[in-house]
């Protein structure tokens, strides 16, 4: 067994392409989730018609939809399982046991997650990250064959299982759903407000609070409801069999297999996200047959357009050589769960009444270039950290953790 102890990737070792990719999937997930923080998504046909801004709103929630919704945190998921490839990779080449350092990470993360999900923002997405990354270990003497083909089968189970709550005329996350609305009951959270609860007039801290009594169950039964647990570990092994192979550090080895899924990825996933959104307002929602189509075309879009996206920014860095633009998103990238959790609290001081309370009565035609403005100061103040320091501050906090050693936040 080797004397050697494990160790974070070193500043040297980074590689930039995964960095910008992170950095360009934060400015997706901000995207995505603000449509949830200022209320715009849970809001009727009659308040959005109410809008001055009705038409250019129904087109940009339109483009959102066919080309962000979903695509982003696969992309999110598949940058997960490549970055915890990394951990048990290096660690075995080195005769170290991984497990010590790839569930100390996983618990910390678990602990963010936590927190973030009932003291902040119900949308939250590490908890269940880390939850799912657990089962990581169990894939990681599989061949690569393996691992694509149980990817696949993940991808492509809610078709099934869709299949079974339809025949069966099941909702699955219907049992946390009751819950959720139980307290929303006794805390005056109606249909009618649902969409104005967190920005109207006088909402301040109790009504974040009463919000977020329920908003954990909420968002549990939709990740339930919508399958996205073996979506999510089925992008972990996407990106794992990915890590593994390091292709992130050999792009030019795989030019051709980036051209055929940028080809295809486009070819499949822009007619299918366009006939998923068609069945998602037709469908009526589980256990309504129809449903099946909106699955169907779900599965079909959202993994072709990320990987389709990820193909392309492959491809223009190896055409630069990476002396390009993209370059000022790898220091977005480098603090991802840094720059996650602020934009929650961006979003929570713009929009909701514990803030400046300016949701409720918008649409995208005024919060998407918030949303730009908050990613464009993320760039400005990301880019201006990492020249006096080298790890982003909650990364710093993960990483000392993670390893049991003192890191220098500081530049020497």
């Amino acid at each position: 067994m080797s004397n050697s102890t494990a160790a974070p990737v070193s500043l040297q070792e980074r590689a930039d392409i995964l960095d910008v990719l992170r950095g360009l999937a934060l400015l997706g997930v901000l995207l995505d989730n603000i449509f949830g923080f200022t209320g715009y998504g849970y809001s009727s046909e009659a308040q959005m018609k109410a809008m001055p801004t009705y038409y250019t709103d129904a087109a940009l929630g339109l483009l959102e939809l066919v080309f962000i919704h979903g695509k982003f945190y696969s992309l999110f998921s598949l940058l997960f399982g490549i970055g915890f490839s990394v951990i048990l990779v290096r660690n075995e080449q080195k005769n170290l046991n991984p497990f010590p350092v790839f569930y100390r990470r996983l618990f910390l993360l678990a602990c963010f997650g936590a927190a973030h999900l009932f003291l902040l923002w119900e949308g939250d997405i590490l908890f269940l990250y880390a939850m799912i990354g657990c089962l990581l270990p169990l894939f990681r003497k599989c061949t690569d064959k393996t691992l694509i083909t149980w990817a696949v089968i993940l991808i492509a189970s809610p078709i099934l299982i869709d299949l079974v709550k339809i025949l069966l005329h099941v909702k699955t996350g219907a049992f946390l759903e009751e819950i959720a609305y139980k307290i929303d009951d006794k805390n005056g959270i109606t249909k009618d407000n649902f969409s104005t609860y967190l920005s109207k007039p006088g909402s301040g801290w109790r009504e974040w609070r009463n919000w977020q009594a329920s908003g954990y169950l909420y968002r549990y039964s939709y990740l339930i409801e919508s399958n996205r647990i073996p979506k999510v570990l089925g992008m972990f092994l996407l990106g794992f069999c990915a890590g593994r192979k390091m292709m992130y550090a050999n792009l030019d080895q795989y030019v051709p297999l980036f051209k055929k899924i940028r080809r295809w990825g486009f070819i499949i996933g822009i007619p299918a996200s366009l006939a998923h959104v068609y069945f998602m307002f037709n469908a009526k929602g589980m256990p309504n047959p129809m449903e099946l189509a909106t699955t169907t075309f779900y599965a079909l879009s959202v993994v072709p357009l990320s990987l389709a996206y990820t193909s392309t920014i492959c491809l223009f860095w190896l055409r630069t050589n990476g002396n390009n633009r993209l370059r000022i998103l790898a220091p977005v990238g480098r603090m991802a769960l840094t720059n996650y959790l602020m934009q929650t609290i961006s979003c929570i001081i713009i929009f909701y009444g514990v803030g400046f309370g300016l949701g409720g009565d918008i649409g995208p035609t005024i919060f998407v270039p918030i949303a730009l403005g908050i990613y464009t100061l993320q760039i400005i103040y990301s880019n201006w950290w990492f020249k006096h320091f080298n790890y982003g501050p909650l990364e710093w906090i993960w990483r000392q953790w993670t390893y049991k050693k003192r890191l220098p936040i500081t530049k020497a």
